[in-house]
């Protein structure tokens, strides 16, 4: 199960010249700094398993509550980035950034790698796309299946972290995200056909994510 109520989930792509930036940056610093945040409680950084995965990258961060990604101490960290954050925006692609809260989360932990689903629906459509998440949590050597609504209003409050960046894009709607040993257990879960005949509106974003970096809560200074 995911570690709290809420998430900050983050798809986006690098430059080729930015590459070995953003991987000294986000494990030196940013994730670190992030999950120092009071209620922040995980941070996973995951990286598609093959060219055909786009966007690149997948951060994941894992907090207590949707006040907390509202609350001050994370607004006061996203209006006063880093310089290296300045610096490493300025290599990001393609980015989609949305705060969301938590509809079902199951699973015994973590995964090696990770597939995510992205979509539109109608709220209408919580319960039976619920059902097919818990449903999926089931299939063999799957080890988390989640379902997430991003906050449209939050997730596109603009902070000086985010202001002036060309890649922001708009922020997703409705993500599943599911956790297994190997891609292949992840292959025949949750096809679109089962996903729009539960109320789920296309198109449908796809992709499958290899885990690189995993942070638990921890003490950080500028």
């Amino acid at each position: 199960m995911l570690a709290g109520e809420a998430v900050v989930a983050i798809w986006n792509g690098v430059a080729e010249e930015g590459w070995a930036m953003n991987y000294a940056w986000h494990i030196q610093e940013h994730m670190s700094e992030r999950v120092g945040i009071l209620g922040f409680n995980r941070g996973r950084r995951f990286r598609g398993i093959d060219a055909t995965t786009h966007p690149a990258l997948f951060t994941l961060y894992e907090v207590d509550t949707m006040q907390v990604l509202q609350g001050q101490d994370y607004t006061n960290r996203l209006n006063a980035p880093t310089p290296w954050t300045r610096a490493a925006g300025k290599h990001s692609r393609d980015t989609s950034r949305g705060l969301a809260r938590v509809v079902a989360s199951h699973g015994p932990g973590v995964g090696g790698v990770m597939a995510t689903i992205r979509f539109d629906a109608d709220a209408s459509a919580e319960t039976a796309l619920a059902a097919l998440v818990r449903e999926a949590a089931g299939a063999p050597r799957v080890t988390g299946s989640h379902l997430g609504v991003a906050d449209a209003a939050a997730s596109g409050v603009v902070t000086e972290e985010k202001r002036n960046r060309p890649d922001i894009g708009a922020p997703p709607g409705w993500f599943i995200l599911l956790e297994a040993t190997d891609a292949e257990a992840l292959a025949p879960l949750l096809p679109d056909a089962a996903l729009l005949a539960a109320g789920a509106r296309g198109p449908v974003r796809r992709g499958v994510y290899r885990l690189e970096y995993l942070r638990t809560k921890t003490a950080w200074a500028p």
